[in-house]
């Protein structure tokens, strides 16, 4: 018996390649996505084992800025010292440390979807820094991601729709230093277009590493630093899920640059909502953590705002296909 369309010379050949060409980068950009949704429950294990999250995520993004090392040495060249890329590496740590102890401490879905404002902030930092405007686009993206921020916030017990809890901050902080990392990205492409774009990667887990340890004297210390590498060197499984999350991280970065290599910024920005879904369930299913019908339809209301942000792109407005440079 013979298979149809089983030549290598045919037309369905060819459309069966062409469809895997471009379904390759999309699938690339999910898996990062799905990464990202799941990767705050080894972070919470690992605080379970006595490795706080500052010192966890301090070790993860060591161990990705290492094998980003030795994978890239040959980019290392194109460095070169300038206040943007110090920039990037401040707003990227800043991103991590704020999103691993935000979700690690507080409720995930409720960090996530504070985190996911990131089109409020990227139009004001866009604004501010590239001179970009607002428009009636940006403002409406602006008004409903808000408005669902505060329908998920506001009870009549806490008063005023602000975040109400620390890692609920961090998660809004977290967001914030995203777009300002995606912001800083675009200008770094103008201004220094020498760079590669893995060096780009590789700043920001710098930054990852030098901004966990500012922030762990404010996490435990000196204290939690030890604690962390005696649970480490004590116990095989804690070291083994950290070497195996930094290795993730880094593997994933990898991923998601060759998706975002390859695909629009407004589709890879949606694809990136996924990540949300794989949290929702994550959370459900591994931490018992649910969300009230007032807080899905703040949620959705963001949501709505990230897709809307996708599938109506203003050319003249800040992209953010570097978006999956900023998350570990």
């Amino acid at each position: 018996m013979t298979v149809a369309g089983n030549g290598a010379h045919g037309p369905a050949s060819t459309s069966g390649v062409s469809l895997r060409t471009r379904a390759a980068p999309a699938l690339a950009i999910l898996i990062g996505s799905s990464v990202w949704g799941l990767a705050w429950f080894p972070y919470r294990v690992l605080a379970q084992w006595g490795v706080a999250a500052i010192p966890a995520q301090i070790c993860t993004a060591g161990v990705a800025l290492l094998l980003l090392t030795l994978v890239y040495r040959r980019s290392l060249d194109t460095l070169r010292w300038s206040w943007l890329l110090v920039g990037v590496a401040f707003a990227g740590g800043t991103t991590n440390v704020a999103f691993v102890w935000g979700t690690t401490h507080g409720h995930v879905m409720r960090v996530l979807l504070l985190f996911y404002l990131t089109p409020v902030w990227t139009a004001l930092f866009a604004h501010w820094l590239l001179g970009e405007r607002v428009g009636l686009r940006g403002g409406g993206l602006i008004a409903l991601a808000l408005g669902g921020a505060g329908l998920m916030l506001w009870s009549p017990e806490l008063g005023w729709p602000v975040p109400n809890n620390a890692g609920e901050w961090a998660g809004a902080v977290a967001g914030a230093a995203f777009a300002l990392n995606n912001v800083l990205l675009r200008r770094v492409s103008q201004a220094l277009p020498d760079v590669r774009a893995e060096m780009r990667s590789w700043t920001l887990y710098l930054g990852c590493v030098v901004g966990g340890l500012l922030v762990m004297p404010f996490d435990g210390g000196v204290q939690s630093g030890h604690a962390a590498i005696s649970a480490l060197a004590s116990d095989a499984g804690a070291a083994s899920v950290a070497l195996a999350l930094g290795c993730t991280i880094a593997l994933t970065n990898v991923i998601v640059q060759f998706g975002l290599a390859r695909v629009p910024a407004n589709q890879a920005a949606l694809i990136m909502l996924f990540e949300i879904v794989v949290a929702a369930i994550s959370s459900w299913w591994l931490a018992s953590e649910g969300l009230g019908a007032r807080e899905i339809a703040g949620g959705l209301c963001i949501v709505a705002a990230g897709v809307l942000s996708g599938i109506l792109p203003d050319p003249g407005r800040c992209k953010s296909a570097t978006a999956g440079d900023a998350m570990v």
